[in-house]
């Protein structure tokens, strides 16, 4: 065999082991984005499913948030419109978790039908919208859209 001929076999071999560890632990360790419509059709087509870690993003429920006394643990419920789920979390949330927020949950569905989170990450929709009309006349506002400083 060629010296040519055997650097390009090794080469391949290489580079095919390569993507096939990339391929593998891409696919061990990566976590589904569901609403819960798609939780629920998920663990209906495949019961197996439960107790499996995902992400779900839904909306909170409002007037659904229970806080122990000390603070550490939290039940609440999320939607999406058609499908809701009770969700009980340990530990401290976010400071713009409130009533009616988004929020993308980390954890595992129980069969009892309870999403026990290990993560809760709320969504902040004040940074992505426009200033709100009462803003618009203040000077500050003003300068800032003219490209001015402020002094």
């Amino acid at each position: 065999m060629k010296p040519r001929t055997k650097f390009l076999l090794g080469g391949a071999l290489i580079l095919g082991t390569a993507g096939w560890l990339m391929a593998s632990s891409i696919e061990e360790t990566g976590t589904y984005y569901l609403t819960p419509t798609e939780l629920a059709a998920k663990v209906a087509k495949d019961p197996s499913f439960y107790e499996t870690g995902v992400k779900v993003g839904a909306k909170v429920v409002p007037g659904s948030i229970e806080r122990d006394p000390g603070g550490r643990h939290t039940t609440f419920e999320v939607t999406d419109g058609a499908k809701t789920y009770n969700v009980s979390y340990r530990g401290i949330t976010p400071d713009t978790f409130t009533d009616g927020v988004d929020v993308v949950l980390e954890g595992r569905l129980a069969k009892n039908g309870t999403f026990r989170a290990t993560t809760v990450l709320a969504k902040c929709a004040s940074r992505y919208e426009n200033a709100p009309e009462k803003y618009k006349n203040t000077p500050g506002y003003r300068s800032a859209m003219a490209g001015g400083s402020r002094s």
